[in-house]
C-alpha cells in the first residue's frame, strides 16, 4: 500500500511541476512562433538559410530538456535528448496545454478535498447548518476528489505519450532496442550455460574423478596384497574407505553447486541458511521477504548470493559477509556486502556470469568494489 501511495504522490508532484512549467512554455512557444513568422521573409530572400531559426529552436530544446528531466524524475520516463529542431518547438506548443490540464485537475482535487473535509470540521464552525446539505456537500467533494485522483494518472500518461511522440524514442525505436536487448540476453544465456558446463566438467575431472582413480588403485593393491600381508591390506582398505567418503563429499558439492535440492524442498531462506552454514566465512542473512519469490527469480537470487560469497572467500580476504533480501511491488533486491579488500572486476568470469543470469530475467546487476573495500554486489530482479 505504501509504495502505491508514494508512487501516486510522486506522479501528482510531476503533474504539479508540469503545470508550473506550462506558464513558461506558452509565452515561449508564442514568442518563438512570432520570431519565425517575422524571420520568414528574410529567410526566403536569403534562400532559406536556417540561421534565423537557430535561436528559437535552441530555446525550445533547452526547455524540452528541462521537461525531459522532470518526467524522468517524477514518472521514470526514458526519453531521448531533445534537439534544436522544429519538433522541439512543436512539442512545447502542445505541452503547455497538457500542463494547464494537469493544473486544472489538481485544482479540482483540492476543491474536492475541501468539500469532502466538511464532514469533519464544519460541525465545529457552523453548528446550525443543515445536516443534509453538509452531508451532500461532503460526499460530493469526496467523489470529485476520487475522479481527480484518477485524472492525475491520465494527465501523466498523456504527458508521457506527447513527449514520446515528439522527442522519442518512438515505438519503433523501443521495439528495435528491445530486439537488441533480447539478442544480447540470448547470447549471454548461451555463454552462461557454456561456462557452467565447463565448470561442472572441471569439478568432476579434478575432484570426483581423481578420487575414484585413487580408490581403484587402493582396492587393486589391497586385493593383490591380500593374504600375503593382511595388515597392509587392512590399511589399504582403510585408505580406500576414506577416499570413497571424500569422493562422496566432492560429488555432493558438485550437485549442490549445480542446483541445491533445498531450494525446492524448503525454499530460498532455508537454502541460504544452509549456504551460510557451509561457508568458511561468517555469513549474516537479513531476509526481509514477506512472500515467496517466483521460481526463476528465486533460483537467480540464490546463485547470486552463492557466487558472491564464493568470490569473497577466494579473493577478498573478508571476515564477514552480509546478505540482504528485500522486495517492493515489482522488484526484488539482493545485496551482498563483504568487508574485504575490494578491487573486484565486474568483467571477471564469475561476476560476468552472474550479470548474464540476472540479465536473462531483465534484471540489473551492480558491483561496487573500490580498492580497500568494501565490495557490494546488488541484483535487482523483476517479480511482476
Amino acid at each position: 500500500m505504501r509504495p502505491i501511495l508514494l508512487r501516486r504522490l510522486r506522479t501528482a508532484a510531476g503533474v504539479l511541476t508540469g503545470g508550473l512549467t506550462a506558464l513558461v512554455e506558452l509565452p515561449l512557444a508564442a514568442l518563438c512562433g512570432l520570431w519565425l513568422l517575422a524571420a520568414w521573409p528574410w529567410q526566403a530572400a536569403a534562400g532559406g538559410a536556417p540561421r534565423a531559426t537557430r535561436l528559437p529552436y535552441a530555446a525550445a530544446a533547452r526547455l524540452a530538456t528541462a521537461e525531459r528531466a522532470r518526467m524522468t524524475y517524477f514518472y521514470g520516463s526514458e526519453l531521448a535528448p531533445p534537439r534544436a529542431t522544429p519538433r522541439a518547438l512543436q512539442y512545447l506548443a502542445l505541452r503547455w496545454g497538457v500542463g494547464a490540464l494537469g493544473g486544472a485537475v489538481l485544482l479540482t482535487a483540492l476543491i474536492g478535498a475541501l468539500y469532502g473535509s466538511t464532514l469533519l470540521w464544519i460541525w465545529f464552525v457552523a453548528r446550525d447548518a443543515n445536516p443534509f446539505v453538509m452531508l451532500a456537500s461532503g460526499l460530493g467533494g469526496l467523489f470529485l476528489l476520487f475522479l481527480s485522483v484518477q485524472g492525475v494518472e491520465s494527465v501523466a500518461a498523456l504527458d508521457n505519450h506527447l513527449a514520446h511522440r515528439f522527442l522519442g524514442p518512438s515505438s519503433a525505436d523501443l521495439l528495435q532496442r528491445r530486439i537488441g536487448e533480447l539478442a544480447a540476453t540470448r547470447a549471454g544465456i548461451v555463454a552462461a550455460v557454456h561456462d557452467e558446463r565447463r565448470r561442472i566438467e572441471r569439478d568432476l575431472h579434478d575432484g570426483v574423478q581423481q578420487r575414484l582413480v585413487v580408490l581403484g588403485l587402493l582396492l587393486g593393491r589391497a586385493r593383490r596384497t591380500g593374504a600375503a600381508d593382511p595388515d597392509k591390506a587392512r590399511d589399504l582398505l582403510r585408505q580406500a574407505h576414506e577416499q570413497s567418503q571424500l569422493a562422496l563429499t566432492d560429488l555432493r558439492e558438485v550437485a549442490w553447486h549445480v542446483y541445491p535440492a533445498a531450494l525446492d524442498d524448503t525454499g530460498l531462506r532455508a537454502a541460504l541458511e544452509a549456504l551460510a552454514e557451509r561457508s568458511e566465512l561468517p555469513v549474516r542473512i537479513d531476509y526481509a521477504l514477506a512472500d515467496p519469490l517466483p521460481e526463476a527469480v528465486r533460483t537467480v537470487a540464490y546463485f547470486t548470493v552463492s557466487e558472491a560469497v564464493t568470490n569473497a572467500i577466494k579473493h577478498a580476504s573478508a571476515t564477514l559477509v552480509t546478505v540482504r533480501l528485500t522486495r517492493d511491488a515489482t522488484m526484488a533486491q539482493v545485496s551482498i556486502e563483504d568487508d574485504g579488500t575490494g578491487g573486484a572486476d565486474p568483467g571477471g568470469g564469475g561476476l560476468l556470469g552472474l550479470a548474464r543470469r540476472v540479465a536473462a530475467l531483465d534484471g540489473r546487476l551492480a558491483v561496487s568494489s573500490p580498492p580497500g573495500g568494501p565490495t557490494t554486489v546488488t541484483a535487482e530482479l523483476p517479480c511482476a
